[in-house]
């Protein structure tokens, strides 16, 4: 079973390189390669999920060179559960976007770059969750990058290419900081191996401890996005096509809670940095949601629900309890699993309406009633309604706070119902603007030609979109929702949504049918943790104990005589 180890993290690389080869032709060939891999690797990480939970962690070492001197890439529990709920996801929202590329009319530039540096970021985030070594651990976050930058400023549009830069310096500097932090490590220990690094810590001056831990504890709350290092998250996924949005929202942020969680559990056990996390956690959770209550937009809304539940991820981390870890890792493989689904319904709102502002939506419950329904369930289970996953995940939280009783962990346990509530409101005030209420008269009917920032405005350009042309005929509408008329220069554009590559698109009543199943498969899966709520629960428990425990990763990377 150890050979299967590297799969998650070698195939996307070999598919990667494979569809830059073939570049923009044979589209179905290369949707095939695309879809069959991922989904080789989904098969693989439940494999390797269930064979870390009866047998315990499982470790190849590259090259055949054992730890400390080579790089260990170590499946655990923690690990094998993280790998197969990012798969899900990857596989979902790669159906869905080339589903949208298809129907959008943009084959060849998807499928020559979009999905390459899609398969390649998929490729970095399996590597993130499986390395045992800290150096190969930045490599798997420069992999992740690079992918993620080519997907947000795709299509070169101005609002995509101004948020990128954002993204980007931003995780230059977080990237510079790592480098730092592991030339800092190596000096004071001699190896980047973590399970010797967890040997080798323990008796170092308590200023060494203390100066890694928290350079590195910077490096990874500026990627997992928690105050007071989130202010870039908002304004710089909201930007990217819809596939990316959901993945980055889905994932990324998660890879660096996954690497707190790695560095607390096995590096620096019950460190000094514990009441620092808890400010941390409680700023985070309230500050987003408060962010999120003040949002006109769906996705912007949505960024800072992002953004505040990290915080619960990061309370459980700080407790540094079972109960703790537990309902930490339950929370992340919920939000993981939820945040992508709204962020892929978002852009079917997109899609249909030209828009994702609740001021220029209203009645999508009559006009999308599927779509209305993909938004609702994953948006009460965000918000924690009994019995969701999001429910069971934030009961588990406070019972570990209430059970360690200390005066900033009943704090955070008040912070996090607060929250909880914040939430509901967010999520209930979209509801009734966007799905309830009568919609406005500036609505984009179907059949609407919504424009990218790159599109002309001229002559020429209305009458590609005109009666004849690949949009569809007289039946399309202006952005006010009447019937244009032949020949009007700019008839039936509106300035609204954009497809992957930035061109512009026309509102559809009808979603493709991929996009409708990948949404409502990951909705499904979120709705599938409630119904396994107590095997989940109980594994999320070994999981937490083999994180304290310590022992069971560092005798399987460097030997049961350790």
């Amino acid at each position: 079973m150890e050979s299967l180890v590297p799969v998650p993290v070698v195939l996307p690389l070999l598919a990667a390189a494979l569809k830059l080869a073939i570049g923009g032709r044979l589209r179905r060939t290369q949707a095939f390669i695309s879809v069959s891999t991922l989904a080789v690797v989904l098969a693989v990480s439940l494999a390797l999920l269930v064979a870390a939970d009866r047998q315990g962690p499982l470790v190849t070492n590259a090259g055949g060179w054992p730890a400390p001197f080579g790089i260990s890439l170590v499946a655990d529990r923690l690990a094998t559960v993280m790998l197969t709920v990012s798969s899900a996801v990857t596989l979902c929202v790669m159906v869905f976007s080339q589903a949208q590329a298809y129907a959008d009319q943009e084959q060849a530039a998807p499928l020559a770059i979009f999905h390459p540096a899609y398969l390649i970021m998929s490729a970095g985030v399996s590597d993130a969750f499986l390395t045992g070594d800290l150096f190969n651990l930045f490599v798997a976050f420069e992999m992740l990058l690079s992918g993620s930058y080519v997907l947000l400023t795709f299509g070169g549009t101005e609002s995509r290419v101004r948020a990128g830069a954002t993204y980007a310096v931003v995780a230059l500097v977080s990237s510079m900081l790592f480098l730092v932090a592991i030339a800092v490590t190596y000096g004071a220990t001699g190896t980047v191996s973590m399970a010797q690094l967890a040997e080798r810590f323990t008796p170092l001056p308590g200023s060494v401890r203390l100066l890694v831990e928290l350079t590195l504890l910077l490096v990874f709350v500026v990627k997992a996005a928690v105050f007071p290092m989130s202010g870039w998250l908002p304004d710089s996924y909201p930007t990217a096509p819809a596939p990316a949005t959901a993945l980055f929202a889905g994932l990324l942020t998660k890879v660096g809670v996954y690497s707190i969680i790695r560095l607390e559990a096995l590096l620096f056990p019950g460190g000094p940095v514990g009441g620092l996390l808890m400010w941390a956690a409680l700023a985070t959770m309230l500050l987003g949601v408060l962010g999120a209550a003040a949002q006109t937009d769906i996705k912007r809304m949505l960024s800072f629900t992002l953004v505040s539940h990290i915080g619960y991820m990061v309370f459980g981390v700080a407790l540094f309890s079972i109960g703790g870890m537990a309902g930490a890792v339950l929370y992340t493989v919920h939000h993981i699993t939820v945040q992508t689904s709204l962020f892929l319904v978002a852009g079917m709102i997109e899609r249909r309406t030209g828009t994702t502002s609740v001021d220029r939506l209203g009645g999508l419950l009559g006009l999308a009633p599927l779509i209305s329904v993909l938004f609702f369930v994953p948006a009460m289970n965000l918000a924690g309604i009994p019995p969701m996953s999001g429910f069971l995940g934030k009961l588990a939280l406070v019972r570990a706070g209430v059970a360690d009783g200390s005066p900033m962990a009943l704090t955070l346990v008040a912070g996090g119902l607060v929250t909880s509530l914040l939430t509901l409101y967010a999520v209930a005030m979209t509801w009734n603007r966007a799905f309830w209420r009568t919609p406005p008269p500036d609505v984009a009917g179907a059949g609407t030609v919504l424009e990218g920032e790159e599109s002309p405005e001229d002559e020429e350009g209305s009458e590609e979109a005109g009666g004849s042309g690949e949009h569809g005929g007289p039946g399309e509408t202006r952005g006010s929702g009447e019937p244009r008329g032949p020949g009007e220069p700019g008839a039936g554009r509106a300035r609204g949504t954009e497809g992957i590559t930035g061109r512009e698109i026309v509102t559809s009543v009808r979603m493709p049918p991929p996009m409708i199943g990948a949404t409502a498969a990951l909705v499904a899966l979120g709705l599938s943790y409630t119904v396994l709520a107590g095997p989940l629960s109980a594994f999320t428990v070994r999981t937490a104990a083999e994180l304290l425990a310590r022992r069971p990763y560092i005798s399987a990377v460097l030997g049961s005589g350790r």
